[in-house]
């Protein structure tokens, strides 16, 4: 019922992916959220993010920042990451994602998505036919929409993770 909302995978952080093996697997481009993906909503850009996007630069990788924000919002960080953007993006309509993938040369099979919302960031790469991969926000204070989405997040979560356990169960019993 709803596995247009699922990931492909989860991790705690942005920061903790093993994007090395991501592109041994052939992956590309990255296109990120911004807001409680890469920093606590409205914040600007970090060191963390800095550094980052050095190393991403470094082993290859193109990246893009994608975000329903305004561009006064989006620009700035994107510039001090040296990242293509896209503002606007009407997530969770693919448009943004094609857009982000066009601006870096990528392809559906070779673009990853990074973003801690299910129903704009994962269910928008979903619908772009990307690889997903949801992230915990990194911050709990969040304007009011987000804080009523997060309410039925936690349902499809629920159901994700418990169809995640009987994966793993299975393929142990396989073992």
């Amino acid at each position: 019922m709803f596995q247009n909302f699922y990931p492909d995978e989860d991790a705690d952080s942005a920061y903790q992916l093993d994007y090395q093996k991501y592109y041994d697997d052939g992956y590309r481009g990255i296109l990120f959220d911004v807001d409680n993906t890469l920093v606590e909503h409205g914040q600007p850009v970090t060191l963390a993010a800095i550094g980052l996007f050095e190393r991403l630069k470094e082993m290859g990788f193109r990246t893009c920042i994608i975000s329903n924000n305004k561009e006064k919002r989006v620009r700035p960080f994107a510039d001090a990451l040296e990242a293509f953007y896209i503002y606007k993006a009407g997530k969770p309509s693919p448009r943004g994602y094609v857009q982000g993938m066009e601006k870096m040369g990528t392809t559906p099979e070779t673009t990853l998505f990074v973003g801690d919302q299910i129903f704009t960031d994962v269910w928008g790469a979903n619908r772009a036919g990307m690889h997903s991969v949801l992230v915990k926000q990194i911050a709990r204070h969040e304007e009011i929409q987000i804080v009523c989405k997060r309410f039925f997040e936690k349902i499809v979560l629920f159901e994700y993770r418990r169809k995640k356990r009987k994966k793993r169960k299975q393929s142990q019993i396989r073992s």
